[in-house]
């Protein structure tokens, strides 16, 4: 991965794993302070503490989402 790609990872039953540069901004356009953070998690199932981030609870809650890449049609 090159110092400019950003990778995300969907984790089956569980958040998107963020790694590289990226900014986060939210619905009035402030910015979440990520500095010195090479990865972020980012909350799938809705129940974070911590929105967006994910917190875990999708484990307490029992999320399901195995989602994958559908062929092009």
């Amino acid at each position: 991965m090159s110092e400019s790609e950003v990778k995300i990872t969907v984790r089956p039953n569980g958040p998107l794993r963020v790694e590289g540069s990226v900014k986060l901004v939210d619905a009035e356009g402030n910015e979440w302070d990520l500095t010195g953070k090479p990865a972020i998690s980012l909350c799938r199932c809705g129940a974070s503490e911590k929105r967006p981030f994910c917190d875990g609870s999708h484990n307490k809650i029992g999320f399901q989402c195995a989602a994958s890449p559908a062929a092009a049609v």
